[in-house]
């Protein structure tokens, strides 16, 4: 793993379907409990836009992690601060901040070392083993945000 170059993030056709299906799972309740269906506003159409993500829950609190880079949901959250989280019947309402990279790198591995790792492992240099000051240089490249409030609703 460590001689491959590492994965870029393209939003494919199968993507697209694999999407589709994962949050018509998490709409209706199914799926792993971490899977919820991330709603933020765009920041520039201001339409609301949806994507399923995985949401790190940690003995350090909640967060919510890029493992694909810089890519729309991540914009649109740092211009915006908030979103919700959709899973099932229940919708939770979220504030959140963006962590730093001493704050980030341990939050990287304890997100990469999951069975979801299978997935989202070759957009990551460092490998699951690797020390913390690995996954400390890539969070620049892979966004963490706190979620720092909440409120749910049943819907």
């Amino acid at each position: 793993m460590v001689n491959e170059p590492t994965k870029r993030f393209e939003m494919t056709r199968v993507r697209r379907v694999a999407n589709a299906f994962v949050s018509g799972l998490v709409k209706y309740g199914l799926g792993t409990p971490a899977t919820h269906l991330l709603t933020t506003r765009g920041r520039k159409s201001g339409f609301l836009r949806t994507v399923p993500l995985d949401v790190l829950d940690s003995d350090r609190g909640r967060f919510l992690v890029s493992p694909y880079g810089e890519v729309d949901w991540v914009r649109n959250i740092r211009k915006d601060g908030f979103a919700t989280l959709r899973q099932g019947g229940w919708i939770e309402l979220v504030s959140v901040r963006e962590l730093g990279h001493e704050e980030a790198g341990p939050l990287l591995k304890e997100y990469v070392n999951h069975p979801r790792a299978a997935v989202v492992g070759p957009y990551f240099d460092a490998p699951p083993d690797a020390p913390d000051e690995a996954f400390a240089e890539e969070a620049d490249r892979h966004p963490v945000f706190e979620i720092v409030r909440s409120t749910t609703i049943r819907i």
